[in-house]
């Protein structure tokens, strides 16, 4: 990846709110580096230990000739206790280099490859300054960079000396006088593909590896394409990088696809978030429990990422970032349940509520504490994964506001006196994967027309840093898979027009699509084509094969053989594990999915396959009490998983099979079960197996959706039942 030829914006990462002087000082480095082929960070979350106070890098710069760049900006004047202050950040700035190396040198292909600069720059102090006061004989002072050298204006410094003709004085470019610094840590030229290796191991991907498959004997098979996979790394994405690593002064708005790593990205956003101001109160909020383990995983593993192993996370004993379900429950506290404690109100139950679902029952309660006291402040940052799960209907909203999200803003510590609006609630979401509920979580929707107008009028924060993201780029799911997901989920190929979806051109390239024809004529043909580069998956390609099957079944008892007879072989032949690469899930309303749920769990038990459906006490658990339950568990070591869509939300694997696709057809006008189905087929990441029983038209929806693959042509016939374009 040639990492210099993309925006100037794009490849400079501020992490945090900048000064003036901070401010001067790094537009100087972005400047000196911008034609250069390199990655660079203001505060690169890596913290050094050393002192009471932890400090990341103040600028860090990876380059594909100078290597890695480790830069203290050290603003002292001459008079100064220049020895003492000099010595300590030159120790700091070599403990911080020498932790980057250490991550690079993890990868063998790059062991000992990468070279390394430790450097402080003075920008309130001159050369002949340094020079004149002796410093220069200090041992060690060869990785300074002074006020010439960093070009910047001299009201940075108290007074230049009167005899120092600045004017007349010449300086190499910022860039020659780094490379004229030797190196305390020697590599070598770096090859291409060795240049894409270590931008991979700066954006931190290392932390998503996963574990390899049990390898088969011989041929194809999906374990060794997986194996392949999983020892290479992602590719640096510059957009997540931003989003990962930025600190907002502020709201910011998260808009992603499926599979694009939001819930990844919102952890390692905490975890920097933390470790950078351990005093803050943070809450990490999302609606699925399922996710617990998962979150609780990453956000540890992000930890041990930035601290250099230092720090872990224990969710029983860290009380300033709390990973919290919404609700909460007894034993594991939630967002709801910590605010009613803290304000000395009892914690409400579903039970107390007249909404019969779990997400509009919070927004009854949300609602309801709001109306009966003053809500008193106890964040300092709040991120929300999830979003579109915590919208609920008009009659259920606080003030013109999604209740849910205006108690949590109200939560909220402000940012600076001086804006007291100003507050950080970071929410990420995808509308499309609503299952209960069809309101889009848009700024407007959630906070009104006055604080929305915020974060429109004023897309970025001092510095850079954007109050909103899209995110189109889909790492999980295959693009035809995901292309067919959002043409079914929309409904795009049914005869009677499209259900639900976007109706401009704008919004569906935000995703990620190319569109031709005109949403502003009813009667219009459409076509929207999806570009490979934003579904880099490459399993399709190395596969070879459909990775997209439809199967119907006239009974389904045969559906239920089918499956039991793919799963065998991929444990068997294709070397998958039960746990974690296979998934089943099933389709259809509450009770529907539940009874398909228990037939499916039954009939693979009694064909030798061990059984995992979410929150069972232990595998082979069909029915059992809720008192048993374990609401956090999802998988099962040596189990196959068998759930409904509600506990599924969030989790993923290689191999996904969803039955019951009947239950969808009979009522196929039904947006809220097209989302489901939207859902279903985005859990995947390599295969998906989808089935059904019966004869439906909705199946030659199917049948035309996989046959378009990656661009759908239909007629835009009328405004759709429900309209997920962006609005203000």
């Amino acid at each position: 990846m040639t990492v210099g030829n993309e925006k100037e914006n794009d490849k400079f990462i501020t992490t945090e709110a900048l000064q003036t002087e901070e401010e001067s000082i790094w537009d100087t480095f972005k400047t000196a580096f911008s034609d250069r082929n390199c990655l660079g960070y203001w505060r690169y979350p890596i913290f050094s230990p050393l002192g009471e106070v932890r400090k990341e890098p103040d600028i860090f710069i990876v380059d594909r000739e100078l290597g890695l760049l480790v830069i203290e900006i050290l603003s002292i004047t001459i008079e100064s206790d220049v020895e003492t202050l000099y010595t300590t950040s030159q120790q700091r700035v070599e403990h911080q280099l020498r932790a980057l190396i250490g991550n690079c040198d993890r990868e063998p292909a790059i062991w000992r490859k990468v070279s390394g600069r430790a450097i402080v720059a003075l920008p309130h102090i001159t050369a002949e300054q340094w020079q004149n006061k002796g410093f220069h004989e200090l041992p060690n002072t060869q990785n300074l960079l002074f006020q010439n050298q960093l070009n910047l204006s001299l009201d940075l410094n108290c007074q230049a000396p009167e005899h120092e003709n600045v004017e007349t004085q010449k300086f190499p470019s910022l860039s020659e006088s780094i490379s004229q610094i030797s190196p305390i840590v020697p590599g070598e030229n770096l090859e291409d593909k060795d240049w894409e290796l270590l931008l991979s191991v700066i954006s931190g991907t290392p932390v998503l590896r996963q574990p390899q498959c049990q390898m088969t004997t011989s041929g194809k098979s999906r374990s060794r394409i997986l194996n392949s996979l999983r020892e290479k790394l992602y590719d640096i994405d510059l957009q997540q990088e931003h989003i990962g690593k930025e600190i907002p002064p502020g709201m910011q708005r998260i808009r992603g696809i499926a599979g694009s790593g939001k819930t990844v990205l919102l952890c390692q956003k905490s975890a920097h978030m933390h470790l950078k101001h351990p005093e803050w109160d943070i809450a990490l909020v999302f609606f699925t429990r399922s996710l617990y383990d998962q979150m609780t995983s990453l956000v540890d593993r992000w930890l041990r990422r930035f601290s250099g192993g230092e720090v872990q996370y224990n969710p029983k004993t860290n009380r300033k970032l709390r990973l919290l379900h919404a609700w909460g429950a007894k034993e594991q506290p939630g967002l709801y349940g910590i605010i009613c404690e803290h304000h000395g109100k009892r914690r409400w139950t579903v039970a107390d509520t007249m909404e019969k679902q779990p997400q509009q029952a919070l927004a009854e309660l949300c609602k309801r504490f709001q109306e009966e006291i003053t809500i008193q402040p106890m964040f300092d940052a709040i991120l929300i994964d999830e979003g579109q799960d915590l919208v609920t209907d008009a009659n259920l909203k606080f003030a013109d506001k999604q209740a849910i999200y205006w108690l949590a803003y109200q939560t909220l510590r402000p940012v600076s006196v001086e804006q007291p609006q100003e507050k950080r609630l970071i929410w990420a979401y995808d509308e499309a994967q609503s299952l209960d509920n069809l309101t889009v979580p848009t700024a407007k929707e959630i906070f009104g027309a006055e604080l929305a107008d915020i974060l429109n009028k004023q897309p970025q924060y001092p510095g850079g840093i954007r109050r909103s993201h899209i995110m189109r780029h889909c790492y999980r799911t295959p693009g035809q898979v995901l292309t067919a997901a959002h043409a079914m989920g929309m409904g795009l190929l049914r005869p009677q027009g499209m259900l639900s979806g976007i109706t401009n051109k704008k919004d569906w390239e935000k995703i990620g699509y190319e569109v031709n024809g005109d949403f502003r004529r009813l009667g219009q043909q459409i076509t929207i084509h999806r570009p490979a580069k934003y579904s880099p998956n490459p399993i399709p390609e190395i596969w070879g094969e459909p990775v997209l099957e439809f199967t119907t079944y006239h009974t389904r008892q045969e559906e239920l053989t089918a499956l039991s007879e793919k799963i065998m072989h991929n444990i068997v032949h294709d070397g998958l594990n039960p746990s974690r690469d296979i998934l089943v899930l099933v389709l259809g309303t509450s009770v529907e999915a539940k009874d398909l749920e228990v037939q499916v769990a039954e009939f693979l038990i009694q064909q030798g396959i061990d059984i995992y459906i979410p929150s069972a006490p232990q595998n082979n658990t069909v029915t059992f009490a809720w008192q048993e339950s374990k609401p956090n568990m999802f998988w099962c070591d040596g189990s196959v998983t068998v759930s409904r869509l509600p506990r599924a939300k969030g989790n993923e694997a290689d191999m996904v099979y969803l039955l019951g696709f009947d239950y969808i057809a009979r009522k196929e006008s039904d947006v809220t079960l097209r989302n489901q189905l939207f859902v279903a087929m985005t859990r995947t990441k390599g295969w998906l197996s989808l089935s059904g029983v019966g004869k439906y038209p909705m199946y030659e929806e199917m049948y035309q959706v996989i046959s378009s693959c990656d661009t759908f042509t239909f007629s835009y016939n009328r405004p759709p039942k429900r309209d997920i374009s962006e609005d203000t």
